[in-house]
């Protein structure tokens, strides 16, 4: 599964619209308000770290990094 693909199925897990996930990032991160603009980033593929996370939030997620297990013992 592709990063765009992964993000829609959270936001259609959430029960909410690419819509009202702009209106969030816009109100609580100062994103730009355009859907659009949201889902050409998700095309691209250019979606920052730094972004990733302000989803997240919006989304009511939060990412955590988790050093793997090591098989080489």
């Amino acid at each position: 599964m592709n990063i765009r693909n992964e993000i829609k199925a959270y936001i259609v897990r959430e029960g909410i619209s690419m819509s009202e996930v702009v209106r969030r990032l816009a109100t609580l991160h100062d994103w730009s308000a355009s859907v659009p603009n949201f889902s050409d980033k998700l095309k691209r593929g250019t979606l920052r770290y730094s972004e990733a996370l302000e989803l997240a939030d919006v989304l009511g997620y939060k990412i955590v990094c988790k050093k793997k297990e090591s098989t080489h013992e």
